[in-house]
């Protein structure tokens, strides 16, 4: 079975969604596919089971999280 998850995020500018973006992909590695258009920000996640979905979506959006905070203090 494969699991299959997107996710949009939309910020305020598009230079926040370009930061954060930066951000994160070094934590992507083979697991999420992220691009940007203008101030979306698309995750694409694929998995095996949806146990191993669900772990890796948590991962991501703590890191998309901690990522906006930063960019919200600066």
């Amino acid at each position: 079975m494969k699991a299959i998850c997107d996710v949009i995020i939309d910020y305020e500018t598009e230079e926040k969604a370009r930061v954060v973006l930066q951000a994160i992909e070094v934590d992507n590695m083979d697991f999420v596919t992220c691009t940007l258009q203008q101030r979306k920000l698309h995750a694409h996640i694929e998995s095996k089971s949806i146990s191993s979905l669900l772990h890796t979506l948590d991962d991501y959006l703590a890191c998309v999280t901690v990522a906006d905070r930063v960019v919200d203090k600066n």
